[in-house]
């Protein structure tokens, strides 16, 4: 049994366990508290983080002919890295050869790298905080939990599904088939996990650990080499991820290729040609419908393709019975990381005649005014509005924003947040629409850009509204109703439309959030992803079972 492995097993156990109770539970710490990762951690991952900058980022022994790298921060910090690069085929032949001896390694071997590497990157949740915040945009407080703890918990999650479903089948088995009278045969059988190939793992360029993680450790635990390929946007968090990797690697003995990066500039991408390369056996993609589509149809004959693609995510109105709370968890779940997360509510259905309430009937214009002022109130200090909406990661983002008002009535409009003056920002925009004369709400609008949709009844608003999850996708969706009747109907109708349901979320608790080992990310039943992060579905075809049989000596 390999050192790493001792040293994680209990880990690993209670990661396996909670797989099951589904309750809370978490091996990394979300508060970025001194008590829990030292008293100087902060300082000394921003102090790492800085060092980074302006400088050739250099990985030990990784194929380098080139260097590419041209990140911004959506900040405006300078980040000028480079990173080691080399043609495709050098970067799939070295994954490849290293994962020979990889994928015939023990599953206790392959485990505890990856539990080694888990807890190397949580030791390093400062500097990876920074990185993230400064490639994606994300306020510090988000960049610290999803890029750090968040993720390594998603990491977890499927390395934990990958060894419950890898020890599933013992190694070794005597098969004996009594004959009678006569002496009943006996076999010995061995039974081998054998890997599917190299990995590519194609990050986004909003949550690239968070997203990333999943499929990385996931290919990781069941013996493929993986080539990481970040967004040429964020490039750091992963690159970082890979330098720890492949320390963990040579420590093990294990060839540090097991675990490769691809980075790339705008303009001169390499995905393309590794998502086509006939080496590649499976593909993990964070992005759009589009190129996601590009990516399942252009994958060589045989790979793997689990995607996580855009949607439409819904909240429907029916009534509430605590119109303020309500309010608030709404303009809050616009406001997060300027609606820039995969889980952010855009489409709000309300019906035309409007709701009950605690404080009496509610119009539909009254409803959208409500979650307006929410919305101002919730970023009305700057410094809190910095900290909620963060920055903008895609200047195209933006420009999509300056032009939304075209799509409806403007209830509120966006505008930069005071003293990040030199940063991309942009809070919300609140738009009014009839449900009869218009469809700009029905396609994904990315960042913070929400519609008011006015319709004919609760009973029209959940059904425009799962049949847009059906049809455009949707990984979000949430209900405000007082009536058990009301709260069925959705959750029969969303849960045939694929999406997880949130009910009158009127505290700390927002349909953005996702909590491992509890929820399911995404469902894979809509077009917004084929996969769900993290299922067993998700894990167990990265590998295949065969077997060795041979009469037992007598």
């Amino acid at each position: 049994m390999s050192e790493f492995f001792k040293a994680h097993q209990k880990t690993l156990e209670a990661a396996c366990e909670a797989l099951k109770k589904r309750d809370f539970w978490t091996a990394y710490p979300e508060v970025p508290s001194g008590k829990v990762y030292g008293e100087t951690a902060k300082e000394d991952g921003e102090a790492a983080f800085k060092a980074r900058l302006g400088k050739p980022f250099a990985i030990e022994g990784h194929p380098n002919t080139g260097s590419a790298g041209a990140e911004h921060s959506p900040y405006g910090l300078e980040i000028n890295i480079k990173y080691p690069t080399a043609p495709v085929e050098e970067l799939v032949s070295a994954a490849r050869t290293a994962g020979k001896t990889w994928g015939k390694a023990s599953i206790e071997a392959r485990i505890g790298v990856c539990m080694e590497l888990l807890d190397r990157l949580n030791k390093r949740s400062f500097e990876m905080a920074n990185a993230v915040m400064h490639t994606t945009g994300q306020a510090f407080m988000m960049a610290f939990q999803a890029g750090g703890p968040h993720a390594q918990d998603r990491g977890l999650e499927a390395v934990a599904y990958a060894y419950e479903e890898m020890t599933r089948t013992p190694g070794t088995a005597t098969w004996t088939k009594p004959q009678g009278k006569h002496d009943p045969i006996v076999m010995e059988k061995q039974y081998r996990v054998v890997p599917r190939g190299v990995a590519l793992a194609i990050g986004c360029a909003t949550f690239p650990t968070w997203n990333g993680y999943p499929g990385i450790f996931a290919s990781l635990a069941t013996g493929n080499a993986v080539i990481v390929k970040p967004h040429p946007m964020a490039i750091l968090p992963l690159a970082i991820t890979v330098e720890i990797g492949r320390e963990v690697l040579m420590e093990a003995g294990f060839d540090p290729n097991v675990l490769v990066l691809a980075a790339d500039e705008p303009g001169a991408e390499k995905t393309k040609d590794l998502v086509a390369n006939p080496e590649i056996g499976i593909i993990d993609f964070t992005g759009s419908n589009a190129f996601g589509k590009w990516v399942r149809e252009n994958a060589a004959e045989g790979t793997l393709v689990y995607t996580e693609e855009a949607g439409v995510n819904s909240i429907v109105i029916a009534s509430t019975d605590n119109f303020k709370g309500m309010c608030s968890n709404i303009g809050f779940s616009l406001s997060l990381y300027s609606g820039q997360m995969c889980t952010a509510p855009q489409t709000i259905w309300v019906p035309r005649d409007g709701i009950d309430t605690d404080q009496g009937h509610k119009s539909f214009d009254e409803v959208a005014d409500g979650i307006k002022l929410a919305v101002d109130k919730l970023l009305g200090d700057p410094a809190r509005a910095a900290g909620i909406c963060g920055a903008i990661a895609n200047p195209a983002t933006v420009e999509r924003v300056k032009t939304s008002s075209t799509m409806g009535e403007v209830v509120r409009a966006s505008s930069p947040i005071e003293g990040l003056d030199g940063a991309r920002t942009a809070t919300p925009t609140i738009l009014k629409v009839d449900g009869d004369t218009t469809d700009s709400h029905m396609s994904e609008q990315f960042g913070p850009i929400s519609f008011v949709v006015g319709v004919n009844s609760v009973a029209d608003a959940i059904k425009q509204a799962a049949t847009t999850a059906k049809t455009k996708g949707a990984i979000t969706a949430s209900l405000y109703a007082t009536d058990e009747a009301t709260q069925e109907a959705a959750a029969d109708a969303f849960s045939e439309a694929g999406v997880g349901l949130s009910c009158n979320l009127t505290g700390s608790v927002f349909v953005n959030q996702n909590a491992a080992f509890s929820d399911f990310h995404v469902s894979g039943a809509n077009p917004a992803g084929n996969a769900c992060l993290t299922d067993a579905a998700y894990v167990a075809n990265r590998f295949r079972i065969t077997a060795v049989r041979k009469h037992k000596a007598a």
